[in-house]
């Protein structure tokens, strides 16, 4: 199953409350992202039928390996590109909210690209 930047944001979402929380539930995810539950409720299901995460009994969410993958590369993205355009004199705001958009579209030659010259000047 491919997954919609939508997909993405929500499994990044889960992946970065779980940094933080013990247990992520879908109104912790509905709070962050200030989407109604109905529409968080949906796309936790079509995540979980895709086998990007579970679901127990408590509602608790935990991503699958792949799931984890997806969100690692995605975390990684925003970071570093958020960052790069900190570097370049973005302010801190813009650059998050910016990252946030080019995460999902750039490629992953052209983000390599920018990662490599951003950790040289960034270390």
């Amino acid at each position: 199953m491919h997954l919609h930047e939508s997909g993405e944001m929500y499994i990044e979402t889960i992946f970065v409350l779980s940094q933080n929380n013990p247990y992520v539930r879908s109104i912790d995810v509905s709070e962050h992202l200030g989407y109604s539950k109905p529409s968080v409720s949906r796309a936790i299901g079509l995540l979980k039928s895709g086998g990007f995460i579970n679901v127990d009994a408590n509602g608790h969410i935990t991503l699958t390996e792949p799931g984890l993958q997806i969100a690692r590369k995605i975390y990684e993205r925003h970071t570093l590109i958020s960052k790069f355009l900190m570097l370049i004199g973005v302010n801190k705001d813009i650059a998050s909210e910016d990252a946030c958009k080019i995460e999902h579209v750039i490629s992953d030659e052209s983000f390599e690209a920018i990662k490599k010259y951003a950790e040289s000047k960034i270390g």
